[in-house]
């Protein structure tokens, strides 16, 4: 997929994983319109993406709004014209077990890595369907793949998004749309610090389950991005970043049910 002079639109552009597809994509040559729901650092990967010479166009929005989401695709063509890519990348963590966790927080993370990816992917698909070659990219997780004790929140809409991005994929198959699902691995981005905790978690508790997280996100954001836009041009149907990713991606095929027992031993958890 050539990606010059293509218009893609990123979610979670204002920093970590989405600022780096972003400007992976303008290093080659991609227009964008850039989403997130933090300001300045939205206008920080916008001046980012214009030092590389393309246009590229901040919107502060929440991505759970759903009149935003509505109104977002005519925006986007009253700018750039077009529209080829589509990057659902915005997501958030919630740290503790299903019974930490309360019903409020599980259905807000919900609404925002999973509901939103639906929505935005229907509200774009019509657009998107009118170009000559154009790709809908869904970034899901290794927890997508795995499903680790204390992240039932977070797995159960990595796993929806993968779902979700299996079946299109299907659903599209022979239209000038295609469908990339993204699994990263440990990335060095700043969701574990800013993941939300259920109240009740005492401080000492919290501080280990950061630290402990912050070992193992190892990868910086700016290689992920390049493999997940290179994996783009090559119209790969599955993106492992990491190989962290690969191998755990690996042993859950060979060990379906067993896996988190080897896992554990090895991360000594």
């Amino acid at each position: 997929m050539n990606l010059r002079g293509r218009v893609a639109v990123v979610t979670g552009a204002g920093g970590g994983i989405g600022r780096a597809i972003a400007l992976a994509l303008a290093r080659r040559g991609g227009h964008l319109t850039l989403v997130d729901i933090d300001a300045a650092g939205l206008a920080d990967t916008a001046r980012q993406a214009e030092a590389l010479a393309v246009r590229a166009v901040a919107r502060c929005m929440d991505v759970t709004d759903r009149a935003a989401v509505a109104a977002l695709p005519a925006e986007v063509r009253a700018v750039h014209g077009r529209v080829d890519l589509l990057v659902n990348n915005a997501g958030v963590a919630l740290g503790g077990s299903f019974e930490q966790v309360s019903e409020a927080d599980f259905d807000w993370l919900m609404a925002i890595n999973f509901d939103a990816v639906v929505r935005l992917t229907r509200a774009f698909l019509p657009l998107l369907q009118t170009s000559d070659d154009a790709r809908i990219v869904n970034v899901s997780s290794i927890f997508g793949i795995v499903s680790p004790a204390g992240q039932a929140a977070y797995s159960a809409s990595k796993f929806a998004v993968r779902g979700f991005s299996n079946a299109l994929r299907h659903e599209l198959e022979g239209t000038r749309v295609g469908v990339t699902v993204v699994h990263p691995g440990g990335v060095a981005t700043a969701i574990a610090r800013s993941a939300r905790v259920p109240a009740g978690v005492a401080a000492e508790e919290l501080e280990r389950r950061r630290a402990a997280a912050d070992r193992k996100l190892r990868m910086p954001p700016a290689r992920a991005g390049e493999i997940i836009v290179r994996e783009v041009e090559r119209r790969r149907a599955r993106v492992l970043v990491g190989g962290d990713a690969v191998f755990v991606a690996l042993l859950e095929r060979l060990a379906p049910v067993g896996y988190w027992r080897v896992l554990r031993r090895l991360l000594g958890d």
